[in-house]
């Protein structure tokens, strides 16, 4: 069955002609976004969700969407999304951040000049006959210090147009490398710097906790007399209520804003305050980038429902389409190294560390190592996902190491997981044969060779004779059928391990019996 596709907010006709140029099914319902009841009692229909802003995918929304695997937003902003209900849910939510970024960073510009100039100001009272010149005295931009927060994309083109009109510029990001710095020509700071020293101000960084109001009253207050403010980010970076006094008592000269804490902005505090220029949100608002944006999100979430392609994705490794096919048989791999060792694990894990040899070194590891984690803390947890698992293992404070290194053993390709937890650490290697089946082929340092079936049993014992016989016997007289029987020991008559695979579900009470055999050190039933 082919995938289905929601288009709640408005895209281009050739947004919705490239879903259907994939054989995605594409119901496109433009106003759908605007009414979350309805929403609310369509989403359990679709695989995939593309919005701009006005649909708001809410935790409730989220819940209700039973069959969703994407949520694709046309633009940057995703703070109408809840992201952290979308990764619990394992839903892959994308944006497109570079459709509209000369378009956002043009409008911080051109907000720039609106202000230093006063030209709204300035085109009213002259349609209005007043020819008012003494009244609206400017500021030049050529050698005055432009401080950005948050120098992404956006704002480092905001600071190659603003160098080309001869300022200086200084950016805080914390994410911003003294490399990159160098190399887009600016002067890396801490953001006390920017208030202390930027003559204009321009913010170009997500809204977080870290972040709300990041121009409070009290940073205002330490700005220097007559600086100029510039949101084109997101509403909430800016206290408004702030702002709007610090205009009126000429601490700062003017502002530009585009963003609003609620929107639409029918009312807010800072209208009506002196050398204000507001806007309607229009820092993505040309032709150019909103046809850019909408064809960007179609052809991602078309990729991913049919390819299996992660681009942009904001909650997980991204995979190109190039990649997906190849990495498909080591995801099957990862995901059994990570459940062997997770139901095998029974107290608290400190560390996870992986190591890859060979050719898959060089492939996506990031998206292997989140069906890693997903394996290990799926038997915990139970509901984790690709998407969720790397999060909740941050949130517990597990420790991912990864390592890569050229081939060196027996094998091609060569993957091998160590669990560290607070009694012990518990090694699993495995490896992708020419058929694409994953195999096993180390256990706790232990050479063997075994694929694994839906039920295993895994006995450690002492290498001496007779185990296999009374393992045998036990087995066949409870009536239980054995498919494979693996074998590995570390020296003659030393430490072993017994790998099973039988056709049914093993009962806790036959487990016991096993761990009751003389020899046997530990058995457990693994389901796969």
């Amino acid at each position: 069955m082919a995938p289905r596709v929601l288009v709640s907010d408005q895209l281009s006709e050739a947004a919705v002609d490239i879903f259907k140029r994939y054989g995605v099914e594409v119901d496109y319902k433009p106003d759908l976004g605007k009414d979350k009841d309805a929403l609310l009692a369509a989403i359990p229909n679709y695989d995939g969700l593309a919005i701009r802003s006005a649909s708001k995918v809410t935790e409730k929304i989220i819940a209700a969407a039973t069959n969703l695997k994407v949520i694709g937003r046309a633009g940057i902003g995703v703070d109408n999304v809840d992201i952290p209900a979308a990764t619990q849910k394992g839903i892959v939510v994308m944006n497109t951040p570079f459709g509209n970024s000369i378009t956002t960073a043009e409008h911080a510009i051109a907000l720039m000049f609106a202000a230093a100039r006063q030209i709204p100001a300035a085109d009213a009272s002259t349609q209005a006959g007043k020819w008012e010149k003494n009244r609206f005295m400017g500021t030049e931009l050529t050698a005055k210090t432009l401080g950005i927060i948050g120098c992404g994309n956006i704002g480092s083109i905001v600071a190659d147009r603003a160098q080309g009109l001869g300022m200086k510029v200084i950016a805080f990001d914390p994410f911003l490398s003294p490399e990159r710095a160098m190399e887009i020509g600016v002067e890396k700071v801490e953001l006390e710097q920017i208030f202390a020293r930027a003559d204009v101000i321009s913010l170009h960084t997500p809204l977080t906790e870290k972040t709300r109001n990041v121009l409070s009253a009290e940073s205002i207050a330490k700005c220097r007399k007559g600086v100029i403010i510039i949101n084109c980010a997101r509403g909430g970076l800016v206290d408004e209520a702030a702002l709007r006094a610090a205009l009126e008592s000429g601490h700062v000269a003017g502002a530009g804003v585009d963003v609003f804490t609620e929107e639409p902005a029918k009312e807010n505090v800072l209208f009506g305050a002196p050398n204000l220029v507001c806007t309607p949100h229009l820092g993505a608002a040309t032709s150019e980038a909103q046809e850019n944006v909408a064809l960007q999100v179609a052809e991602q979430m078309s990729d991913y429902l049919v390819n299996g392609a992660v681009t942009n994705a904001l909650n997980m490794p991204s995979i190109s389409a190039e990649e997906a096919p190849k990495l498909r048989p080591f995801f099957n791999l990862s995901e059994i190294l990570g459940s062997f060792a997770g139901q095998l694990t029974e107290t608290a894990i400190t560390g996870i560390r992986i190591e890859y040899e060979g050719p898959v070194a060089d492939m996506n590891t990031k998206a292997l190592t989140a069906g890693i984690v997903k394996g290990v803390l799926q038997p915990m947890l139970q509901d984790v996902n690709l998407v969720s698992a790397p999060v909740m293992a941050r949130e517990r404070g597990m420790a991912i190491e990864e390592v890569k290194r050229e081939q060196r053993g027996a094998y091609e390709n060569y993957i091998r997981l160590t669990v560290q937890t607070e009694r012990q650490e518990r090694s699993v290697a495995g490896t992708v044969f020419a058929d694409g089946k994953p195999r096993l082929i180390q256990i706790k340092g232990i050479n063997m060779e075994a694929e694994l079936g839906p039920h295993m049993l895994y006995i450690t014992n002492e290498d001496k004779p007779g185990f296999i016989g009374a393992l045998g016997s036990l087995l066949g007289n409870a009536g239980v059928n054995i498919a494979t029987f693996n074998l590995g020991r570390d020296k003659q008559g030393g430490n072993a391990i017994c790998l099973i695979e039988v056709d049914e579900a093993i009962k806790d009470d036959l487990i016991a019996k096993v761990r009751a055999l003389p020899m046997v050190t530990q058995a457990k039933a693994l389901e796969f």
